[in-house]
């Protein structure tokens, strides 16, 4: 797992930890799923495999995007989390969400995050990476008070409410 890069060029260097569909998916899953455990990526939509899941785990946790850690709450179980990292890639993986609901058959359930964090800006994407700072690496990583700024559950929440008639 550490083999020289092909060049230094910064999207070279991140299409070698990124190249491949499932390190995304599993960051996805992560990220806007809320999944932490091993059996949780299991069940992503897309039917990912024991063996690419645990390689692709290997790899986040090789180059610093995830933490494994023992589960305080069962003995058998590890919790993966988040890296400042990791979060630094809320951005891009939201402009990758927006440009394939945009551009792609997207189911519109399933675009969602991608739709309200568009339209909410970076205002929305910093505060929902405060969110996930909170949840995985503590309250003291915030960047920001919680309630500075805008609510990612409430954007969802508004975006989600049936029109009033």
């Amino acid at each position: 797992m550490t083999t020289a890069p092909r060049s230094h060029c910064p999207i070279n260097l991140s299409l070698e930890i990124f190249g491949d569909r499932w390190t995304l998916l599993v960051l996805r899953d992560i990220v806007f799923a809320g999944k932490r455990h091993y059996r949780e990526l299991l069940t992503c939509d897309e039917g990912i495999s024991t063996n690419i899941l645990a390689d692709r785990l290997k790899t986040l946790l090789h180059h610093g995007l995830l933490t494994r850690a023992d589960d305080p709450g069962h003995k058998q179980k590890a919790i993966y989390s988040l890296t400042e990292r990791a979060i630094d890639l809320v951005p891009a993986l939201v402009q990758i969400g927006v440009w394939g609901r945009r551009h792609l058959d997207a189911d519109e359930d399933l675009s969602l995050y991608a739709d309200v964090l568009d339209r909410g800006g970076p205002a929305l994407w910093e505060s929902f990476m405060d969110d996930l700072r909170e949840t995985h690496l503590g309250a003291a990583a915030r960047h920001h008070d919680p309630g500075h700024g805008p609510s990612f559950a409430l954007a969802v929440e508004q975006a989600t409410a049936a029109p009033e008639a």
